[in-house]
């Protein structure tokens, strides 16, 4: 992982700040998410969170996911952000997918960007990685934090709440 600076880091705040307006779409009740696919300084694919299809009809968001069976492994009601970046740029463009970075902010409550924590989210890294997506955008408290995806999907595996 690197954290960027200089123009690089003025550009990729410009791309999370996208992924932020975006975010504002989700109907997650949870939690508000924004996602981008950037190729060649071209945006290719973006998602927000909200039920699969659009279907608000599939939106789980009010069921406490203690009460799942445990083989239940992803119990959220709604495609992440990143799952649905994925998805449209397969669908827009998916020769550009490979050597392409995503961009994933999540939105605090008052609609503000809450910087993200550790990579964390094993369904989105295995994703991205299977997309060819090179690398993983975070904004940290320390700064814009890329991850070479490989190292993002062996780190969200990793992960440890530490609250």
């Amino acid at each position: 992982m690197r954290y960027l600076s200089g123009n690089d880091e003025k550009e990729a705040n410009d791309y999370l700040n996208a992924a932020a307006q975006i975010a504002k779409s989700a109907t997650c009740n949870r939690h508000k998410c924004g996602s981008l696919i950037v190729s060649n300084g071209s945006i290719i694919g973006n998602g927000m969170n909200s039920p699969p299809a659009n279907k608000e009809d599939q939106g789980r968001c009010s069921i406490q996911k203690e009460s799942y069976d445990k083989r239940v492994t992803d119990k959220t009601c709604c495609m992440h952000a990143e799952q649905r970046a994925i998805t449209d740029a397969l669908k827009r463009n998916s020769e550009e997918l490979p050597g392409s970075r995503i961009y994933f902010i999540r939105l605090a409550e008052d609609g503000s960007i809450a910087k993200s924590g550790k990579p964390y989210c094993t369904i989105c890294s295995k994703m991205s990685l299977d997309a060819g997506i090179k690398e993983f955008v975070l904004w940290h408290d320390d700064g814009i934090c890329v991850y070479d995806t490989e190292e993002y999907n062996t780190l969200s595996y990793q992960y440890k709440d530490e609250k």
